[in-house]
């Protein structure tokens, strides 16, 4: 049976990267699909995927998946970390499998991983991908788990690209989570309502624009391409540029001419919190320009994303 051309999978489109990936890839003229997935189910959930996985590779001759599921932060507990390791695992064997049915079928992976939970333990900032990463907490740890994972594609000729994302912000994120700095500095002011920092005004950042890092995403699978069947390739996807949260509260501040209400706080979790993260991206610079959006117009768009959100009926408070 013929089979159509180049499709785009993502896994995880309701996300914050996920839903931008979906945005930009659509955008851009690619064909896309996405699962549904009973993330709490993770027996059904592996299910799911399989079905998809086997539908995709048996209808066109190239897929291109994009994984951007996950709901871990630094925070998460064990067991819901190891329960979303284990579910990429098994998804892993199943797709190699289907790559074993499909053999005509050119696929390549994305992991969307995350460069402060994996550097968090690093040695003499900035990061590049040459350096050695040392997770701190079991959020890290778990992130390094998935990346081994992913890279079990290539021994079926599939080809990887694992993306170390720094701090990713910008409008979509879930106002249900407690997650995401400068999405809940918006809400706060938006809210009036104190929010607890736990951290160091001057715990230096990179802030990445979640719109920017879609397009980091998608260009740095076509350079993938170029690379051949079997590449793993490690990229760090950073705007490259460290802020303070000082910074951060200031230009929040400036937008609203309002003091963030902020709070100073001290928590043992704070053990896990490294004060210098700066990255340097070696690889594909091509790419990195790509991270246009300002610092300010960021958290412009956030704050207006935010107050549109907590203004609709219903919304989460």
């Amino acid at each position: 049976m013929p089979r159509d051309g180049q499709v785009t999978w993502v896994v995880g489109g309701g996300g914050l990267l996920g839903g931008q990936l979906v945005a930009c890839a659509r955008a851009a003229g690619r064909t896309v699909r996405t699962s549904t997935v009973p993330w709490h189910d993770p027996a059904a959930s592996v299910s799911v995927l399989a079905r998809d996985a086997e539908r995709l590779l048996g209808t066109f001759r190239s897929v291109d998946l994009l994984w951007a599921a996950g709901a871990g932060v630094v925070a998460t507990g064990q067991e819901a970390l190891d329960r979303e390791v284990s579910v990429l695992d098994a998804v892993v064997d199943v797709l190699a499998a289907a790559c074993g049915r499909h053999p005509g079928t050119t696929v390549r992976a994305f992991l969307a991983s995350s460069a402060g939970g994996v550097y968090a333990g690093s040695a003499d900032p900035p990061f590049t991908e040459a350096t050695a990463p040392r997770a701190l907490a079991p959020y890290g740890v778990a992130k390094l788990a998935t990346e081994s994972a992913v890279r079990r594609l290539t021994a079926c000729g599939a080809s990887v690209l694992v993306g170390r994302i720094a701090n990713l912000y910008g409008p979509g994120q879930n106002l249900a989570k407690p997650q995401g700095l400068i999405t809940q500095l918006c809400r706060a002011e938006v809210q009036r309502s104190p929010l607890l920092i736990y951290v160091s005004l001057d715990t230096a950042r990179d802030y990445v624009f979640v719109r920017d890092a879609a397009r980091m995403v998608l260009a740095g699978m076509d350079r993938l391409a170029e690379a051949g069947p079997g590449a793993a390739v490690v990229k760090i996807l950073a705007s490259q540029s460290a802020v303070t949260l000082a910074t951060i509260v200031g230009e929040l501040s400036r937008i609203t001419k309002r003091r963030a209400p902020i709070v100073l706080g001290t928590s043992p979790s704070t053990a896990f919190q490294t004060r210098d993260l700066r990255f340097r991206s070696t690889l594909w610079p091509e790419v990195d320009r790509l991270a246009t959006t300002t610092l300010a117009a960021g958290i412009g768009a956030t704050f207006a994303d935010v107050a549109r959100s907590l203004r609709r009926p219903g919304a989460c408070r």
